[in-house]
């Protein structure tokens, strides 16, 4: 039923200023309007937009489920959208700063821009579900994306991270034979299917972020963080602990806005600090 969701709790809204962090803490400084704070650097970033309260999309799944989590312990109110509220509750922690309501994007941009009413910012971890409909992919990674961005439109959203794949380009990299890309495309095209959303995304006028992680495990994480242009890796891995601070890092500083970036991580890599290598990628 459009315009109707569902909430343990009541909408966050908390009002603190957001900081871009020191590369050495990586830690938030919150103020709130009864002056309560919790503990962060002192750097201040004054052309940030204020960001309190995240949209996540997906959240009950396993990179969504981590998503929710690292923005609470970053400060955030997090409006966690899922098809199932019942199996959110037993799955997301118990926080007051955490609502969750009712969200499908196969139903449409209508139904879903009640629920992002009053957030400044969504993150996009939704993954279609292997079933015997083939259109899966389409609905959910392709056209579930596309009425996100069009509701954050209605609602006055101005913000929008999307974690996608590499690969999804792979036909305009040369890697049509690429036995990663043939495999996950079986599942009804769904890299192209991605594609698509990302194209959308970025000729939507609003203010994105795309991420691109490469194969995801669910073991802890395991070597650093690398992070590279658009249509440059076809192999590798990530932890989905990763992703998730990547994508959260993406709502803090301006040098994430309007970029395409793909990350995996490698053993022999540096340890730096994923702001400055935000700000190192130019986009194409």
């Amino acid at each position: 039923m459009a315009g109707v969701f569902h909430a343990t709790t009541a909408r966050p809204r908390l009002l603190p200023v957001l900081v871009c962090l020191s590369p050495a803490t990586r830690k938030l400084r919150l103020t709130f309007p009864a002056a309560t704070t919790m503990d962060g650097a002192s750097a201040s970033a004054p052309d940030a937009k204020k960001t309190t309260t995240v949209f996540v999309a997906g959240s009950t799944g396993k990179t969504g489920k981590r998503v929710v989590e690292k923005l609470l312990e970053r400060g955030f109110g997090v409006v966690a959208g899922t098809t199932d509220v019942g199996r959110a509750r037993g799955s997301l922690p118990q926080d007051p700063n955490l609502q969750l309501v009712r969200a499908d994007v196969t139903e449409g941009a209508e139904k879903l821009v009640e629920a992002l009413r009053g957030v400044d910012a969504v993150i996009c971890a939704t993954g279609f579900r292997r079933s015997f409909d083939p259109f899966a992919p389409w609905k959910v990674d392709n056209l579930g994306t596309v009425s996100l961005v069009e509701a954050c439109r209605k609602a006055g959203v101005t913000r929008f991270i999307l974690v996608s794949s590499i690969l999804v380009n792979g036909a305009a990299m040369g890697q049509l034979l690429n036995p990663a890309y043939i495999v996950l495309n079986l599942f009804g095209l769904v890299l192209v299917a991605k594609l698509q959303a990302e194209k959308y995304i970025r000729g939507s006028g609003i203010n994105y972020t795309i991420v691109r992680p490469g194969g995801l495990t669910e073991q802890p994480p395991t070597g650093s963080i690398v992070i590279e242009p658009e249509d440059t890796l076809y192999e590798g891995s990530i932890s989905r602990d990763q992703v998730a601070e990547v994508a959260v890092e993406a709502l803090l500083c301006p040098e994430e806005s309007y970029k395409v970036v793909e990350i995996v991580t490698r053993a022999d890599a540096p340890n730096r600090p994923l702001k400055d290598m935000f700000a190192s990628i130019k986009q194409k």
